[in-house]
């Protein structure tokens, strides 16, 4: 894919990303999770070793401290960063952290229909047999890499089984886009709205799966997976608006543009790689660099949003304040473009 950007200007970028990320006390659940998420994959493309050194810092701390005593959907996040540190230093105590992930994942973690995964923040059941598209950040795309790196083929195929019913669940069939959320008990997606972070993570999420799981083609919901991610990237590249952002709410176009959804959508462009898109990434990628401050905030990112009643609902979301997501997102997105122009 054609994208013009000079790479040290990018890496310039993601290191003072990188650096207010450091900074942001974040706690063991998803934003951290988002965070480093991205802090990793620019660790993966750049071999900026202080990344990986602060990093461990971080984890290290906070097994001191003391982690969570149980696990969540959301707190699943920071698996993402403890596979990037296994690979790189084969510290057994990181595994055993991601495998009571997994084990939580796997027997513990409530689920309904075909063992989908129920959306949790809590311990409690605060969204009783609601799939959101979160989850395949959070959880499905952690089993999926967990399987690949400790050969676990059932967790690939519980992966896998995750995308193909949140396809099935969230995404229209007939304008191809991601609602946010589904209640299983009432047959509906709530409120119904296109919301663009929940569009974010499932295409980023999806456009990784099929880069990363080797023999790919051997997976029958994989089929499904290339399928569903072409046709939602043909749909969303339609919404993006002059500024090259997507607005929080794809298709109502006084909505805001929402930079942590626009890295996460065009990020799945690049990774996807169908060079027609190189023109709505060269648009995101201006439109997010001009949203990234001197320190390395992030800006014009959406607060934490459950599945809202309305469209005011999502619009009254406050974007004032860095978000780890934010951060996170974007970090990945330029990981993204910094690959690509590298191959």
């Amino acid at each position: 894919m054609k994208i013009n950007a000079n790479a040290s200007e990018l890496k310039e970028v993601v290191g003072r990303i990188a650096e207010y990320t450091f900074g942001m006390d974040l706690t063991w659940d998803w934003p951290g999770g988002v965070a480093y998420y991205g802090v990793s994959r620019a660790f993966e493309v750049t071999g900026e070793q202080a990344y990986l050194d602060r990093m461990v810092a971080w984890v290290d701390d906070y097994i001191e401290a003391g982690l969570p005593k149980s696990w969540t959907v959301n707190t699943c996040a920071i698996g993402h960063m403890l596979l990037t540190l296994y690979e790189h230093t084969k510290d057994e105590k990181y595994v055993d952290i991601i495998m009571s992930k997994v084990d939580y994942l796997e027997n513990k973690a409530l689920r309904f229909g075909d063992r989908v995964l129920q959306h949790t923040v809590s311990s409690k059941n605060d969204f009783p047999e609601q799939a959101w598209a979160d989850t395949l950040f959070m959880a499905a795309y952690f089993l999926l890499r967990t399987g690949i790196m400790f050969d676990k083929k059932h967790l690939i195929h519980d992966a896998l089984n995750q995308y193909f019913w949140h396809i099935n669940y969230l995404q229209d069939e007939n304008d191809s886009l991601w609602y946010h959320g589904y209640n299983h008990i009432n047959k509906d997606h709530m409120s119904g709205i296109y919301w663009a972070r929940a569009n974010a993570w499932a295409a980023y999420t999806m456009s990784r799966a099929a880069r990363v799981l080797p023999e790919a083609y051997l997976y029958p919901p994989m089929m499904h997976i290339w399928s569903s991610l072409r046709d939602q990237l043909a749909a969303i590249k339609k919404l993006q608006k002059d500024d090259g952002l997507w607005g929080t709410v794809l298709d109502y176009p006084d909505a805001y543009g929402e930079v942590s959804a626009t890295a996460g959508i065009a990020a799945a462009m690049v990774t996807q790689g169908n060079p027609l898109h190189g023109k709505y990434v060269q648009k995101a990628l201006d439109g997010i660099l001009a949203n990234i401050a001197d320190n390395g905030r992030v800006m014009n990112v959406s607060g934490g949003t459950a599945v809202m009643n309305d469209i005011a609902g999502y619009l009254g979301i406050d974007r004032k304040w860095a978000q780890g997501w934010g951060q996170g997102l974007t970090l990945a997105f330029l990981a993204s473009v910094i690959e690509n122009n590298k191959e």
